[in-house]
């Protein structure tokens, strides 16, 4: 009897040491992404702050102290099911002033959030693909159920890479305002309206107040 019962307190004992072990291993996992995130909200800030790369007017920037952003939240990193159109034609997209951008449908993302099932389209820009910092890149615009509230209304960015398998990551924490949201000088691609979220996507940049 003595035998049985020690048998089982050493199974018990096992079993709550790999539960610690993978509970550990999870935060570890996302603290680094959190890290990530605020990685990129400081680059950003940066860009923002260096006259030589920020889309403010002088009058903004010199009174800038940083973007507002959502609280990092990794329920808004997502790991998408990627799927390519080989066969999509490039079309134009139309912009906030009179130019067209040249995009073509490189895959459709497939994922769910916040309980309900989500489909984007992945576009890639033909004309920089002669720049080799480009050759990967990828351009989401999408909008979502906070646009016109807490974020900007004609929708948001994220910047994303060519993945190599069937699956892509989309961090909705990286989603920034299109640069003519700071100033009318740029031209901006519109959001297509089959790349709505209907959905809150409380993470990223938030709308830009110029109070």
């Amino acid at each position: 009897m003595k035998k049985i019962l020690l048998i089982l307190l050493l199974m018990l004992s096992c079993g709550k040491g790999k539960k610690y072990h993978d509970s550990k291993n999870e935060l570890a996992i996302d603290s680094e992404v959190e890290q990530e995130i605020l990685d990129f909200q400081k680059q950003l800030n940066q860009t923002f702050e260096n006259p030589k790369t920020s889309p403010l007017p002088d009058r903004f920037r010199k009174d800038f102290e940083g973007l507002d952003f959502f609280p990092a939240d990794t329920t808004y990193r997502i790991v998408a099911k990627f799927e390519r159109t080989p066969d999509a034609e490039p079309f134009f997209m139309p912009t906030t002033t009179k130019e067209k951008t040249e995009e073509v449908v490189y895959g459709i993302a497939s994922f769910e959030l916040n309980g309900v099932s989500h489909q984007l389209e992945i576009y890639q820009t033909p004309s920089l693909l002669s720049q080799e910092k480009y050759k990967d890149y990828l351009f989401l615009p999408f909008l979502d159920e906070t646009n016109g509230e807490e974020t900007y209304g004609g929708g948001r960015y994220l910047d994303l890479t060519i993945p190599e398998g069937d699956s892509i990551i989309i961090d909705f924490n990286k989603a920034y305002n299109p640069y003519c949201v700071y100033n009318k000088k740029y031209s901006c691609p519109l959001v297509p309206r089959q790349n709505y979220l209907r959905t809150k996507v409380r993470a990223g940049v938030k709308n830009f107040t110029k109070d």
